[in-house]
């Protein structure tokens, strides 16, 4: 039986923010406590959090490196995604900063973020971590793997990279394709790759890591993983109202790959990015950014996490919150009013609940993930490129009614209003409203 709706007629936000501040008086920091408790400043099993020792001259600084599962590798607990840049200069900053670890993709760009990392990090090779991605498709030949792998190369300007992921995986018949596990032997042989993995934050993402964890067919992965995510601190939350965790399972099999000794990286930390809309409320120099790496890094199960960083000032924040700290009350704060209030748009990442409503088969989680790039990103070039390279796109929600999905959304999204936004915005360069 559903809940009953205590909101008396308010707006549904009006209402989840007001009682998302209340609870934040008590329930939210009983689960501070729990993670504090739960998050000691070495992983289980031992692994000590090691200091940083690269960079020089900054207040901004890596203060931790943790260990990337049995790989032998470390990486700074707080590190560089590119998906969004092709900056070298950039690059360099975050490495003089301590950062070690740098993640990018062929596709990022069109293979210009792998430029630009290659650039970046030349001369200091050997002191860093580079991951980078393809996709393995159900029908990719493995000479396709090896075609994509030297390119990445090539760009990287690199005889190897030391994590090589299965990108953006949401389907298990790519996990079983055998052409990928038979590339990996041979390229870990040939020393053109160390480690290898998959990356992943769609609807089936708990289905096709648990299948690559039971396969052994990952060394290290990457997964989208957020406060929002975590039944835990939705419990926390408030008592008044049922928040609904996306992918419950997600804690439980990190904690499963951290048990096998999987290396697990993080990203989507942030549950978008509305900073701006965060900074009336942030005090005391802690920031929204930093209270969620705060809060992800609390997770003994966890690596460390990669996230965009498209200018100085944002490394600087970003590195804010680096060294094992648990999150403290104001974080908790910080978290919850931003659930609250912040995701009138958001499309929760791993959900698709919505998407079997679809007739026309519009996979609305990876179409509003393109949105959110434009609408809470800045950036409508990225979320463009991203939309364009979607096999469906959401040209058939323009002329529908929008009733086979309204209320499908288990967050209360308008969805059909939000992908036709996203249509209009992202395939029709003159129609920029949002």
């Amino acid at each position: 039986m559903a809940a009953r709706d205590p909101s008396h007629g308010l707006p549904r936000r009006t209402f989840l923010a007001r009682s998302a501040l209340t609870a934040l008086g008590v329930g939210a920091l009983g689960a501070g406590a729990r993670i504090g408790q739960a998050a000691p400043s070495r992983p289980e099993g031992g692994d000590a959090v090691r200091p940083s020792t690269g960079g020089a001259g900054s207040a901004a600084q890596v203060k931790a490196r943790r260990p990337l599962g049995k790989t032998g590798l470390e990486m700074s607990d707080i590190s560089f995604g590119s998906s969004r840049s092709s900056d070298a200069d950039l690059v360099r900053y975050a490495f003089d900063r301590g950062v070690n670890y740098f993640d990018t993709a062929e596709s990022y760009g069109g293979g210009d973020s792998e430029a630009a990392v290659g650039k970046g990090v030349a001369g200091v090779r050997d002191r860093v971590v580079l991951t980078t991605k393809t996709s393995c498709e159900a029908d990719t030949t493995r000479a396709e793997l090896e075609r994509a792998l030297e390119g990445s190369l090539k760009r990287l300007r690199t005889d190897h990279v030391d994590i090589y992921l299965n990108h953006a995986v949401n389907d298990l018949e790519r996990l079983k394709n055998p052409a990928w596990p038979e590339f990996v032997e041979r390229a870990k042989r040939d020393g053109k790759i160390r480690f290898a993995g998959m990356s992943g934050h769609g609807g089936r993402l708990i289905e096709c890591l648990d299948y690559a964890l039971d396969h052994d067919l990952v060394d290290v992965i990457l997964v989208a993983y957020n406060f929002g995510q975590d039944p835990g601190f939705l419990e926390g939350l408030t008592r008044s109202f049922d928040f609904i965790a996306v992918q419950p399972e997600l804690p439980r099999v990190l904690a499963k790959a951290h048990e096998k000794g999987v290396g697990t990286v993080t990203m989507k930390t942030l549950r978008g990015a509305k900073l701006n809309d965060m900074r009336p409320y942030e005090k005391g120099g802690r920031t929204f950014a930093q209270a969620a790496f705060r809060w992800v890094l609390a997770n003994p199960s966890v690596s460390g996490l990669v996230i965009s960083m498209t200018s100085r000032e944002q490394i600087d924040e970003y590195l804010g919150a680096s060294g094992g700290e648990p999150p403290a009350r104001a974080d908790l704060e910080l978290l919850g009013l931003y659930l609250a209030t912040a995701g009138a748009d958001y499309c929760n990442h791993g959900c698709a609940e919505c998407e079997s409503s679809c007739p026309a088969g519009v996979p609305v989680s990876e179409v509003l993930r393109t949105r959110m790039y434009a609408t809470h990103y800045g950036d409508l070039a990225f979320a463009r490129a991203e939309y364009a390279s979607l096999a469906v796109d959401a040209s058939a929600c323009s002329s529908c009614t929008g009733l086979p999905c309204l209320g499908a959304c288990p967050h209360g999204l308008a969805v059909s209003r939000l992908t036709t936004s996203a249509h209009q915005m992202l395939a029709q360069p003159s129609l920029l409203s949002i």
